[in-house]
This record gives structure tokens, sequence and C-alpha cells, in this order.
């Protein structure tokens, strides 16, 4: 593994040309991110083809410097990099898990500052070694998400400078090698980064050219390296030390006896790699699938920006579907979905639209809300610790300031205004039902405008088209009767226009969308208006859905549904059910 942890303090950063724009820039903005991430401030990031002293990064503890080899970033142009974007990380997982590993050492590696001169160069590098899956394991319990990131560059730090195909440079099957994959490979296992499924063909091979006991031992030193303080400079050179007299005097000349004979090295010289060196190959396989399967992090930034666009585009569509229904009189002139006319309602209709009126009055009320409060005195509940504290400051003389006495107070919540959208399908299907329909439609928006709440409210049919029977601000004198000749339904258009007429799916008022409709929909209007009823819902919007009693009725799911028989007589049934679905949203 090339050495990407420069201890020297007279080291300076690499002499780098960018041989192409965009290197400086990306260099810019990765310094912008790592304070987040090595939680320091005072790191100066720079990637350039070139840079990282012969590693794929390294950090300068000297300068606070990281430097990331840009040869590594491609095929991404770094002109075309947003590191400030999650998602965009992605496109170069390595080298920002690279970032990452070496900002975890600016954080964690603080005990190699204070090594003495003299110490011993063996136990320091051991020490070194140790501190690879000390300080990912230590960066993951401070930001966990950083996990994928880490395990993302494991190809390219762990086997820095391995050549698993040449064997000439591969690991060979010593205890020196086996020891030093076991602290990259099963250290790392330990420390959460890594699974144990992934690593077992390194597991296997390590154990069988260590032994179980020689590996326990070396388990033990990691483990305790892990509990070690990032600043204790004289327990990480002990746990060098001891790395070092576990492995033995002279492991790369003095193989232990294999306990597997088929991974014994080739009498004959071959020159294939060896066993461990193809374990290697194995393991690192097997993180890069699961790296490349694994759910990226999301970024609550941009998932919030997604939203906030989401939520803008869908007020333009319903903006833009409200001015087109309702800005131009009677709506499109072209196709069907029309009116038959209108006439007077009927006693039975206004009986009907006074009782739902009662009932819409308190329908957007809230519980009260319930205050505690203490007190020095009466009334309310006496609480014996309180009490007592108060004898206990009164007898020692001091001023009493405990409250022994709690009360309940429950005050009321101002009624909130009421916003009411009502959508009257006139579809084929609908043909027997077409005169309680509009005679629904009437009492509803009637009963709206004879609450005492401030109410604002509108009607529309959809069916080929989307026309606007009553508009916001306006009461139906008369019942308008609808034809029930379309072979379509413009769910979706009907909604967005009623939320962009009324404000459906924004706070400050009770808001409640009524559909009637048996809801025989095509596939396609049906899928887009369950997702604009699943945003009004999800905004605090109530859906009340009237259906005629028939046994294909198939209302959209999460709307409160009401069977309709009578319009005029379940007046107090439709108020019953536009409560419940008012309160089905706090």
């Amino acid at each position: 593994m090339t050495a990407h942890m420069i201890a020297d303090p007279a080291a300076t950063a690499s002499a780098v040309f960018p041989a192409a724009p965009g290197w400086d820039a990306l260099s810019a903005a990765l310094t912008a991110e790592v304070p987040a991430i090595a939680d320091r401030d005072d790191l100066l990031v720079t990637i350039a083809p070139g840079a990282g002293q012969g590693a794929p990064a390294c950090f300068l503890p000297a300068t606070a410097t990281i430097e990331v080899d840009g040869t590594h970033l491609h095929p991404v142009d770094p002109a075309t990099a947003t590191p400030h974007r999650m998602s965009d990380r992605k496109r170069y997982a390595p080298t920002w898990g690279a970032l990452t590993h070496e900002c975890a050492h600016s954080k964690h590696t603080a005990w190699l500052a204070a090594v003495p001169a003299d110490a011993d160069p063996g136990a320091v590098e051991a020490a070194l070694l140790l501190e690879e899956p000390r300080i990912e394991r230590a960066q993951i319990h401070r930001r966990p998400d950083d996990r994928h990131w880490l395990r993302a560059c494991v190809k390219t730090i762990v086997t820095g400078g391995m050549k698993l195909d040449d064997p000439a440079f591969a690991p060979k099957m010593t205890p020196r090698d086996a020891a030093h994959t076991a602290a990259l490979f099963l250290g790392r296992t330990d420390g959460g980064i890594l699974t144990r499924a992934e690593t077992a063909p390194v597991a296997d091979v390590v154990e069988a050219v260590l032994g179980k006991l020689t590996l326990a031992k070396l388990r033990a030193v990691w483990h305790q390296a892990f509990r070690t303080a990032d600043d204790d400079t004289a327990v990480m050179l002990e746990l060098g030390r001891r790395w070092c007299e576990i492995i033995g005097p002279d492991p790369d000349t003095t193989p232990l006896h294999l306990a597997d004979p088929s991974a014994a090295p080739d009498p004959s010289g071959s020159p294939s790699p060896s066993p461990l060196a193809d374990a290697i190959g194995k393991a690192l396989r097997k993180v890069t699938r699961a790296v490349a399967r694994a759910k990226l992090p999301e970024d609550p930034a941009e998932i919030a920006a997604r939203t906030k666009a989401a939520d803008a585009a869908a007020a333009k569509k319903a903006s833009d579907a409200a001015r087109t229904v309702f800005s131009m009189v009677g709506g499109p002139q072209d196709g069907t979905t029309e009116t038959t006319g209108t006439r007077p309602p009927t006693t039975d209709e206004r009986t009907a639209a006074r009782v739902l009126g009662r009932a819409l009055t308190t329908a957007g009320v809230r519980d009260r809300v319930a205050t505690k409060t203490t007190s020095t005195i009466p009334p309310g509940r006496l609480r014996m610790r309180g009490a007592l504290a108060r004898e206990a400051q009164l007898a020692a003389g001091a001023m009493p300031t405990a409250e022994p006495f709690t009360r309940t107070t429950r005050t009321p919540v101002p009624t909130p205004p009421l916003r009411l959208g009502i959508a009257c399908d006139v579809s084929g299907s609908m043909g027997s039902f077409a005169k309680p329909v509009a005679s629904t439609a009437w009492i509803l928006a009637n009963a709206a405008t004879q609450s005492p709440v401030p109410a604002d409210t509108a009607t529309v049919i959809f069916g080929h088209h989307v026309r606007p029977i009553t508009r916001p601000g306006t009461t139906p004198a008369a019942v308008t009767e609808f034809a029930t000749r379309d072979n379509w339904e413009a769910i979706d258009t009907a909604i967005d226009a009623l939320d962009g007429a009324l404000g459906l799916s924004s706070p400050g008022a009770a808001r409640l969308l009524v559909i009637v409709s048996d809801g025989d929909f095509r596939p396609g209007p049906r899928q887009n208006g369950q997702q604009l009823l699943d945003r009004l819902r999800a905004t605090g919007c109530a859906v009340l859905w009237i259906t005629p009693d028939v046994m294909w009725r198939n209302p959209m799911t999460g709307a409160t549904v009401h069977v309709m028989t009578d319009p005029t007589t379940t007046a107090q049934a439709v108020g019953r059910a536009a409560t419940a679905a008012l309160r089905a949203t706090r």
C-alpha cells in the first residue's frame, strides 16, 4: 500500500500542472466541502493529475493539505463536477471516498504529531497500519453516512500500490503480508466498514497463513486501537510494538506452516498470483458490487430543494388549470361536458342546505389546547414533591421558589375559515344519477355560504372537459343540471382547477375537496388524480368522496367515502362525513 499519510514535517505540496481546465475550480469546491466532513475549517484541498505524493490521495499535516490524484476522477470532466450535490458524488464515488478517508486522518490522526524522533520505525509503521481501520471507524461514528463513500474507495485506498495481477508485487503467503491484509480488511470489518460476507475469502486465507491464535492476538490489538484516543501517542506506539512482536522478527523470510496445503506457494515457481492476492481480489469484487447496488445517502438539502421545486411546479400547474377553467365564460366551447339548464331549488334542497350549513359550522373546529401551569397557591392539584421542596426551602431560610400546585387550562382554538371545492362527474356511467348529482352540488355550495364560518366555494363538472358551475365568491341561486354523455373523466384537471382557484393545498383554512362520482375512471386520469389527491391530503386538505349506491363504485384511496341515496334527506350524514374527513387531516 502506497503511503498516504505523510508524517514528514518538511513535506511540501506536490507541484502539479493541470492539463485541462476545471481542476482549480474543483479544488476550491472540495475545499468548501471538507470542513463538515473533517470537523475543521483550516484544510486546503488540491485535486489534479499527479497530486497525492504517489498515492490516490494523501494528507500532509504540516500544511493542513489534502491532495487527491485527479487521474482517478476519469472519465468525469472536472469542469462538470458539483460536489456540493450529494447525488453528483456518485459519479466519482472512489475519489470522494478517498477525500473522506483523508478527512478522517485530518480529524483523528492527532497522535502522529507527538511521535518522538527516536521512536522505533517498525512500531510507527505498524501503528500507521492500525490507524487505517481506526480512523474510518471513528469517522462513521461521527458521520454514519460516510460509510458508503469509505466503502466505495476500498479498492483505491486499501490496494493502492498493490498489483494483484503481478506476482512480483502482489501480497505473498507470508505472515507479514497476511497480517498487513488482516489489518486492512478484517480490521475494517470489525470497524463496521466492510461485512464479514465480503471479507470471508480474505479471512480464510489469512487464518491459514497465521493460524487462529496469532490472528486472534492481532485482532485484539486493532480492537484496542479502536478504543484509543486520537491524541494518545504512547498507546498507539505501544500497539505498534506489540504488533511487531506478534508477527515475529523476520516475517518476510520465515513463512509459517500453512493449514491449507492448497494455499501453499507453487514450488515450480509458477508466476501466478498467490492465494492471498486472489482472496483480496474476490473481496474487492464483492465490495464493488455491493456499493453499486447500495442506495445513495440522500442530502436533506437536495430533498428539500426537490420538494420545493415539485411544489412550485404543482402550484403553477394548478394555477394554469384554474385560469383555463374559470377565466373563460362557460369554459372551453368544444366537445361535450355540457349543462342542460337550471331550475329553482326545491324546499327539501333548501332545508338540506341549512342543515348541512350548521354541520359545516363546526366541521373545522379544532380541539381545545390544554396548557399546564404551576402555582404557589391553589386552585390546582397539590404535588407532594413540590410541597416538600417548598417546606425544605422555608426550613433552610431560603426564599421559597417551589410551586406545588398544578392546573390545566384548556383554551378554545378559533374556528378556521373554510375552503370547499366540489367536483361532479358527468361521464356516461353517471347517467342515472345526473339529478341527484346536480342536487348534491347545489346543496353543498349553498351550505358552505349559509355557515357563519367564512367560506369560499367553487364547483366544477368534469367529463371530457372541466367546466365551472360556480366560481369562487359566488353562490348558486339555481340548481344547474348536467348532461352525462361523456366517455372520459378529467378528474385530474378538475382537482387542479379547484386547487388553483381555492388554494386547497395552501394552509390557513379548513380545506375540503368533495368529489361526487362512482369512480369508474380510465387508468390515465385515475393515476394522475390519485397523485393529486395524495398531494392534497399530505398538505392537510380533507377529501370527501360521495358515490352513488352502485356495485361498481370505486373511490380513490385515502378519501372519506359516503354512499349517496337521496341528497335531500342525507344532509346530516354528509355533514358527519365532512366533519370526519376534516378531522382525519389533523
